[in-house]
């Protein structure tokens, strides 16, 4: 699915974000759909993002660095286990007020 970008948005994202930038969007869904040059009709389903923000650190994003714009070299992930999960201590769901 693309990712369309209008306005603020787009002027966010031109200055901002480069290949590689991890970003969270939230928009609407749209569908179209056009004749190509073959005569086929085709559709086309796109997100209009209406909002967007970093997913990652300014600190970790720095990890990243641009290859000229046309691309990005990624860090070396760092050993040991981290799945992105916070660890919730056992017993907690009794503290929580919804079930």
């Amino acid at each position: 699915i693309n990712i369309v970008a209008f306005g603020k948005s787009a002027e966010f994202i031109e200055k901002y974000a480069h290949k590689g930038t991890k970003l969270v969007v939230s928009g609407r869904i749209q569908t179209g759909s056009y004749t190509n040059k073959d005569g086929q009709k085709v559709y086309t389903t796109d997100i209009v993002a209406e909002d967007q923000e970093f997913a990652e650190s300014k600190a970790s994003a720095g990890s990243y660095q641009a290859d000229g714009g046309s691309g990005y070299i990624p860090r070396e992930e760092p050993s040991g286990i981290d799945d992105g999960f916070v660890n919730v201590p056992d017993g907690i769901d009794e503290e929580l007020p919804f079930n």
